[in-house]
């Protein structure tokens, strides 16, 4: 009997821990929290040094800083796909230090991410590329045929569903790649340099589509080397030089390296 109370109480004390690891920032507006993180890799200098940063909700920020810098990494670390070193890292309420592998895929449904290279699936058009986002999430194809239109919509790409990316300019294709991590609501959008292969008016249409996701609520993370763009929409500015942050300013500007 004492032994069948100790499991019951372990099992109890177990879910507590869990409950309290994944509402780390309940009742907080923060999104986003790195404290003192660090990651090594085998060989080299820390890709992140003892990195801190706070993202509240529905924030926009610029991530800049030269090659090299722990922009990419700590991209990679929100996302899961490394695990720091040291320091702890907790994304919408998950703690991702602790994180199970089998909840990964669950985390990462609530973020969309936009590369620089689009990453469009070639044989397939317009509304497959953004549909195939919801079918892996095994979403119905009844919810399927009312979410895609409505997200082209919101991307300017209405008329285009039926293009393979082929017949897409680079910036309507980025468009394609920006509806695709759309299409399923997420609460935060990472977009590793989506304007670095688009010339100045494609870059610029593209900003604003994400300031416009920004304004209905998506909490938005830019990593970018564009400096006139960075400088142009003053948004919160957070710089990195090797695997530190050397500045975090509201209403930023691009940093120039005075080394």
């Amino acid at each position: 009997m004492n032994i069948k109370i100790q499991v019951v109480e372990n099992l109890a004390k177990s879910e507590a821990r869990g409950r309290r690891r994944k509402n780390t920032s309940a009742g907080s507006d923060e999104i986003i929290t790195l404290n003192n993180v660090s990651k090594a890799y085998a060989t080299g200098a820390p890709a992140l040094n003892g990195v801190s940063l706070r993202i509240k909700k529905g924030e926009f920020v610029f991530i800049v800083g030269d090659s090299g810098s722990g922009k990419s990494t700590m991209i990679k670390l929100l996302l899961r796909e490394l695990v720091p070193t040291s320091g702890e890292i907790n994304v919408m309420g998950y703690d991702l230090t602790r994180i199970r592998h089998r909840k990964i895929p669950k985390f990462r449904r609530n973020l969309g991410i936009v590369f620089q290279d689009f990453r469009l699936l070639k044989d397939r058009n317009v509304y497959e590329n953004v549909a195939f986002a919801q079918r892996i999430i095994q979403v119905s194809s009844k919810e399927i045929k009312r979410n895609v239109p409505s997200i082209l919509a919101t991307v300017g790409l209405a008329g285009k569903y039926k293009a393979k990316p082929r017949q897409l300019s680079g910036g309507e294709q980025q468009r394609v790649a920006i509806a695709r991590a759309l299409v399923n609501r997420p609460s935060i959008l990472l977009a590793d340099e989506p304007t670095g292969n688009l010339d100045p008016k494609n870059s610029w249409e593209i900003m604003k589509l994400l300031e416009q996701i920004n304004e209905n609520g998506t909490t938005v993370l830019v990593v970018t080397h564009n400096r006139e763009i960075v400088n142009a929409m003053q948004k919160r500015v957070v710089t990195m030089k090797k695997g530190v942050i050397v500045s975090d300013e509201e209403k930023g500007g691009y940093i120039d390296d005075e080394d």
